[in-house]
């Protein structure tokens, strides 16, 4: 099964989870989607895998959420160019093995998509 994580270095929880993938002999692909920002239709796919809402997708204690976008009622379309206008605001680490993803938080997150 190939795994893919949308990784960001910066990210201590992110880190692990990858570290996880590695001590663990999985295959995957590493997107490091603040390099490399997803489009609104990647987003759109990630969704569907994660079974979540756009707005579920948000880290809404950033500061450009708080600023930008917090307490406006944004439409579900919103929510999503925001995410891929501002990569940082992606909730983090998400983990897909293509039929489903799961956001990695906790950890043990990533058993759910390896069955």
């Amino acid at each position: 099964m190939k795994l893919t994580i949308y990784h960001n270095t910066r990210c201590r929880k992110s880190r692990e989870a990858l570290k996880y993938l590695e001590e663990n002999n999985h295959s995957f692909e590493i997107i490091e989607y603040l390099k490399e920002p997803l489009s609104t239709e990647k987003i759109k796919d990630l969704l569907n895998l994660l079974d979540y809402s756009a707005e579920e997708l948000v880290r809404k204690n950033e500061g450009v959420w708080k600023d930008d976008f917090k307490g406006k009622s944004l439409t579900q379309e919103q929510v999503i160019q925001a995410l891929s206008d501002h990569p940082k605001l992606i909730e983090r680490p998400i983990i897909s093995n293509g039929k489903k993803a799961v956001v990695a938080r906790p950890l043990e997150q990533i058993k759910k998509i390896l069955k």
